[in-house]
């Protein structure tokens, strides 16, 4: 039992901060996804 507790108490917070900086930049990513389509489609237009 205090094996667990070691190993939650060692890696828990930097697997919380890999699952925050994932969640940021999944809504980043997606930003970026949409911007890059609607240039993509202005681009397209003008052509």
């Amino acid at each position: 039992m205090e094996m667990i507790q070691d190993i939650i108490g060692n890696f828990g917070f930097p697997i919380a901060i890999t699952i925050y900086l994932l969640v940021r930049f999944e809504k980043k990513i997606a930003e970026l996804t949409s911007a890059i389509a609607t240039l993509k489609e202005n681009i397209n237009t003008k052509l």
